[in-house]
């Protein structure tokens, strides 16, 4: 997703762990004069080459294992063009609308908790933007919507009063962190499902 690892801006401090033979430090990066105010309260010393180099490795051994591949640049255009897309109802099938994708993204702004705090204590997660509709008492998601709102991060649902991320900040919700894929009890694979929609097209 072009998102790192190694940020590239946007940050105060930036921390890379280098476990070895010396020993295990932090190298840290400071991009913000805010950065340096916190930095200058914490005993610390300038790093040196080997100990740069070392923090350089570690990043691009990381890039290097993840293993997953998505390709990105043309992929808002291309869920647009899919919202029909059959491959939306053998997603639906498969999926559990338990919402984990979404109460793990670290970007979606879709979900809040609430603790209340009476004789009754009990905790409430409200997940305002998948359209839950009560039935019975309980809260069901329509499964073909749930399916679309994977994507939400990259592309919009077919909703005019939805406007996803690319839309409202200019880039795509996803920082490729995969913790939708790994939380996901059915194994549902955003890099998966991307690539059958793409390939659905060529044929």
């Amino acid at each position: 997703m072009n998102t790192g690892p190694k940020a590239k801006a946007g940050f105060d401090l930036a921390l890379t762990e280098v476990v070895g033979d010396s020993g295990h430090i932090f190298v840290v990066e400071a991009a913000t004069d805010a950065g340096l105010t916190v930095l200058a309260e914490v005993p610390h010393r300038l790093a040196t080459q080997e100990e740069a180099d070392a923090a350089e490795s570690v990043v691009t051994q990381t890039a290097a294992s993840m293993g997953r591949e998505m390709h990105s640049d043309d992929v808002h255009e291309l869920l647009l063009r899919n919202l029909e897309n059959p491959r939306w109802n053998d997603v639906a099938q498969r999926c559990l609308t338990c919402a984990n994708c979404t109460m793990v993204c670290p970007t979606c702004f879709c979900t809040s908790v609430e603790d209340s705090s009476d004789l009754g204590a009990r905790r409430i997660l409200a997940l305002s933007a998948l359209g839950f509709v009560l039935h019975h008492g309980l809260f069901i998601h329509p499964r073909r919507q749930c399916a679309r709102q994977l994507t939400l991060a990259l592309s919009p649902v077919d909703d005019s009063q939805a406007r996803h991320l690319a839309d409202q900040f200019g880039t795509s919700g996803c920082v490729g962190c995969g913790r939708c894929i790994t939380w996901c009890p059915v194994g549902i694979d955003i890099t998966e499902e991307v690539r059958a929609i793409r390939d659905s097209e060529q044929h």
